[in-house]
């Protein structure tokens, strides 16, 4: 397991300081602010917290409220909604400085036989032949040595490899909007399904909404030419997979419009089972 990735473990790795009350530490990432992901996945490591071990997640939906301080811990409040038979429902909400900044609802079902179908996975090529995120950002010498060193730390505990150029390597030409990105984590996780499904959900947010910027030939706050934030999130997880194992991560953005763009995306495992689907809309702002 590489050193980011073991930090990485920590930082999700929440102390519990009542029974349905759980604290996590932040950290700043590419930008200023504590990456959307880390909190989805901190509240999603709460609330698992709460459900037995025999019910695995299946579904989240979440709303980024406020920016969050990386300079401060952040206190999940996990609200028991239902357990029934078969499904257990909670609630998770972040506070920081006495103010919500995250809220997220998640699924917990046991497992059971049904109906089997999935859409293909789509073509794409083997991630071993393509260039590390590393590797991509130390050739992008349009970039500020700052923002290219963000990058490259905040990605240090993920094998991220992107298909195509990324909008931030490739702009002012619009493309077609979507994306494709191989991603593992650097490193062997434990066999607990909810750390994969933790990690997925931290992996999520990083690249969902690179589609609605390669529309229109934009590279993003890495080039100054947008402004952005996580505004809401959704993910079903619909059959087993690890983290630490390759999936394809293929992303298109159907719209985009006042001041907002729409990502959706579906994860394969490499041999072609659809493990999630992925929806979030976006604040998309061009500084005037």
């Amino acid at each position: 397991m590489s050193q980011a990735l073991h930090d990485l473990l920590d930082l999700l790795d929440l102390e519990q300081i009542e029974e349905n009350i759980f604290r996590g530490q932040s950290r700043s990432a590419v930008v200023p602010r504590v990456f959307g992901g880390q909190v989805a996945a901190q509240a999603l490591v709460a609330a698992g917290r709460t459900v037995p071990a025999d019910r695995h997640a299946h579904s989240l939906h979440a709303y980024f409220l406020r920016m969050g301080d990386p300079g401060a811990p952040i206190v999940y409040n996990v609200e028991r909604i239902r357990d029934g038979r078969s499904f257990t429902t909670r609630r998770a909400v972040a506070v920081q400085h006495g103010r919500p900044i995250f809220a997220l609802s998640a699924s917990f079902q046991t497992y059971e036989e049904g109906l089997d179908h999935q859409t293909p996975m789509p073509p794409a090529p083997d991630p071993a032949t393509l260039p590390t995120s590393q590797e991509r950002l130390r050739g992008y010498g349009h970039l500020d040595a700052e923002i290219v060193a963000r990058f490259m730390e905040s990605r240090e505990a993920i094998d991220l490899r992107y298909v195509d150029e990324p909008p931030y390597g490739q702009f002012g030409e619009p493309r077609e909007p979507h994306s494709q990105v191989w991603f593992r984590t650097n490193g062997k996780l434990a066999d607990d399904p909810l750390l994969h499904v933790v990690l997925a959900t931290y992996v999520s947010d990083m690249t969902l909404l690179d589609s609605v910027l390669l529309a229109h030939g934009r590279g993003g706050w890495a080039v100054g030419d947008v402004v952005g934030a996580s505004l809401d999130h959704a993910m079903w997880f619909h059959r087993p997979f690890r983290a630490d194992e390759w999936l394809l991560y293929d992303q298109e953005s159907p719209t985009a419009h006042g001041g907002r763009g729409l990502g959706q995306a579906r994860i394969y495992t490499q041999d072609g089972r659809l493990a999630i689907s992925v929806i979030q809309e976006g604040l998309v702002r061009v500084p005037r």
